[in-house]
């Protein structure tokens, strides 16, 4: 008679429901650790939320300054205090937050805390931050290295209608107020170094252009739910309306905090100027498509595969 295996057998698991995230996959969070070990484990960081930023005022701008553009600044209106602070991409030192010898509170918007939701991260940030300036704290830096449980997101504290967004060439709005310092003049020779040329478009929203040498492109931030947008896109890329400049190209697309930002390579000389009519033709050309509630033709299909094929998620 043949002998039992000493090996358990272990039940069949169900497989993830659509949508959900499995324990053994990588974390959603571009951690690169398995999501059972990130923000699934039981006694980790909170929940992970996929669209952070939604409902917050300019929410697409929000996703390219955290994600895209390397120096911008706007200012933010916060419920129950006439502090002046400003939304920062980026501060010195990567510092998430700084109290500054005026007054001001300055909140960096790419930090990445990997607490599992962005929007009460920085919550949580700004909160202290304000909190140390009613108290009269030195200026310094403000950090956060503990999760933040349960507690105010950003939509609950920002009553801005819309951002007011700056592009800045290189980082010396850290500076322009400030004394000479060695250790900060490093710093932003440094920062500037790394900071590719950009600029936002001023006849759509939440369109950056940006120089990094060897080529430029457009990565533009768009609201609308993933589904439909592909559609869109494959409907003006297979009628050959998806050109935002001449011998520009689609190339693919960027999956940031529950948004999708088209990129086009462009040639490089193209410049910010040449895209203003181009890119605001494109908008009326994707509006339309966007209400084509018609099945895609088969050559559609094959451009929405393709499209789809090339999106990267970026970590959020």
């Amino acid at each position: 008679m043949a002998k039992k295996s000493r090996t358990k057998q272990r039940p069949a698991s169900a497989p993830p429901a659509e949508g959900e995230v499995g324990p053994r996959q990588p974390c959603p969070c571009g951690s690169g650790k398995r999501y059972k070990s990130c923000h699934g484990a039981l006694s980790g960081v909170g929940a992970y939320v996929a669209r952070p930023f939604e409902g917050l005022p300019s929410e697409c701008d929000l996703v390219a300054l955290r994600e895209l553009v390397p120096s911008a600044t706007a200012p933010l209106t916060i419920a129950g205090t006439d502090r002046a602070v400003t939304l920062c991409t980026l501060l010195p030192m990567a510092a998430p937050a700084m109290l500054r010898e005026d007054g001001e509170v300055w909140l960096g918007l790419q930090v990445q805390h990997q607490f599992g939701d962005p929007s009460r991260d920085l919550a949580a940030v700004l909160t202290q931050a304000l909190a140390l300036s009613g108290e009269g704290a030195e200026p310094g830096i403000v950090g956060l290295t503990d999760p933040p449980g349960p507690g105010p997101r950003m939509q609950d504290l920002v009553t801005n209608d819309r951002l007011d967004v700056t592009v800045h060439d290189g980082f010396g709005f850290w500076v322009a107020d400030a004394a000479d310092d060695p250790a900060t003049a490093a710093a932003l020779e440094q920062a500037n170094a790394a900071a590719s040329p950009s600029a936002r478009l001023t006849t759509v929203e939440a369109a950056y252009w940006t120089n990094v040498g060897t080529k430029e492109h457009l990565r533009w931030v768009m609201p609308e739910p993933e589904a439909e947008l592909l559609d869109a896109l494959a409907r003006l890329h297979a009628a050959g309306r998806d050109k935002v400049a001449d011998q520009s190209r689609l190339v693919g697309m960027f999956r940031a905090h529950g948004l999708l930002v088209p990129v086009w390579d462009l040639p490089v000389g193209t410049g910010v100027e040449a895209l203003e009519e181009p890119a605001e033709r494109f908008a009326a050309d994707l509006a339309e498509a966007l209400a084509d509630g018609s099945p895609l033709t088969g050559e559609e299909r094959s451009a929405r595969a393709g499209l789809a094929n090339r999106q990267v998620t970026l970590r959020s």
